[in-house]
């Protein structure tokens, strides 16, 4: 259980409803974040920052370089007698890339990186604010308190033609793993019931060495592969190299898609993810491995549903069975972005032991375009038979989020 929360809560992808590249990543990778952040549209029509943006992009085409910022703010409270009543953290996040090969081509290739910082604002984070009240789970797993951190740090190719494309480097594994079009944190769902794997898969913590490939077998069928170290720290990034070579326990993945088009891969999506994770000796957690189902439809440009479900043996996942369903909802021509979902899930004994309740999990989030750089995101929860609560059996949750890019 230990290694399993150290594990998850150093993690962390839609913005705008935008098209995605080829890439095969998903909406909370770098260059698709900046992607939809450039995307225009907001209640005031105003951007603070134009010059700014005019700048960053002359000097992108100029020399290959290219950048962004921004500042995350997370604040929460619950009526639970168990446990912290609130939780608040931010994260203050600058990340970008170098084109360094075939600069505009094809096949090109360059470096990728994102550094943060973490703060907390109270005594409990939102990462830590789940366990702490006897749910199993996470809520906003990237708003933690790991100070400064390095999260990605890679080199990122492109080959045949554009049909492929492969990282090496301090890689997340959301950022390929499961991938689906609501999986962000940042803009979307804030629970990890609802994010990347649905709390069934034992994830390797971001900032972790290793290498994916993902490749186009036909113009609407995918696969993804990935090999990470599994005893990663973002905080001390480079032992994880060291790890990758000398303790040789990894996470591995496989996912394999079908969609309707390459630039829809993340919107209109069947995938089925295969993971395995070894036993890591220091902590004596369990090898283990798991399955993952994920369909999603973006319907007239409009609605995503989306159904989701995941089963676990061992391998110190948070839960051992998770089904989620729901959808995300942004008019046409709007910014704003409505998301609703409800979740089951059955905690893994293997981590937290024999006997425990199902649990359910409701999110509704509404996410307000102020202006072209600002973004309010109010959102309420409720955690219906926290299986590690002895006096709740449901929590009420309302949260405020708060999104500035630079």
């Amino acid at each position: 259980m230990k290694q399993t929360i150290q594990v998850l809560l150093g993690m962390v992808g839609i913005g705008v409803l935008s098209a995605a590249n080829n890439d095969i990543t998903g909406p909370g990778s770098v260059e698709n974040q900046i992607q939809d952040d450039a995307v225009a549209g907001s209640h005031t029509g105003k951007d603070l920052l134009e010059r700014w943006k005019a700048q960053k992009q002359e000097i992108k085409e100029r020399t290959g370089f290219f950048m962004n910022s921004d500042y995350s703010a997370f604040y929460l409270g619950g009526t639970n007698d168990f446990g912290p009543s609130e939780a608040g953290s931010g994260i203050f996040r600058v990340y970008g890339g170098w084109d360094l090969v075939d600069r505009g081509g094809n096949n090109q290739g360059g470096l990728i990186y994102k550094v943060e910082h973490r703060h907390r604002y109270v005594d409990t984070t939102p990462a830590g604010y789940s366990l702490a009240v006897g749910n199993v789970g996470f809520l906003g797993a990237p708003f933690s308190d790991n100070n400064l951190r390095l999260t990605n740090l890679y080199w990122k190719q492109k080959f045949a033609d554009g049909r492929g494309n492969a990282m090496l480097g301090y890689l997340d594994a959301t950022d390929y793993v499961d991938i689906y079009g609501l999986a962000n944190p940042w803009t979307a769902f804030t629970n990890l019931a609802f994010s990347t794997g649905g709390s069934a898969i034992a994830l390797p913590n971001d900032a972790t060495f290793g290498a994916m490939a993902a490749f186009w077998l036909t113009e609407q069928v995918y696969a993804i592969g990935s090999i990470s170290d599994l005893n990663a720290d973002p905080t001390d990034p480079f032992k994880s190299a060291d790890y990758f070579f000398s303790r040789n326990e990894y996470f591995k993945s496989l996912e394999l898609g079908w969609t309707t088009s390459q630039e829809r891969a993340y919107f209109d999506n069947i995938d089925l993810t295969f993971w395995h994770a070894d036993k890591i000796e220091a902590t004596a957690n369990p090898d283990g491995w798991g399955l993952n189902f994920s369909a999603t439809k973006w319907v007239d440009d409009i609605w995503m549903p989306f159904l989701r479900a995941g089963y676990t043996e061992d391998g110190g996942s948070l839960l051992e069975t998770s089904v989620s369903a729901g959808v995300g909802y942004q008019a046409d021509g709007s910014s704003d972005l409505l998301g609703a979902a409800f979740n089951w899930g059955r905690p893994n004994e293997n981590t937290f032991g024999p006997n425990l309740d199902d649990q359910y999990t409701i999110e509704v989030f509404y996410r307000y375009q102020l202006t072209e750089n600002i973004a309010l995101t109010p959102d309420i929860q409720f955690l219906i038979n926290p299986a590690l609560n002895p006096q709740d059996s449901s929590i009420f949750l309302g949260g405020l989020r708060a999104r500035i890019v630079f």
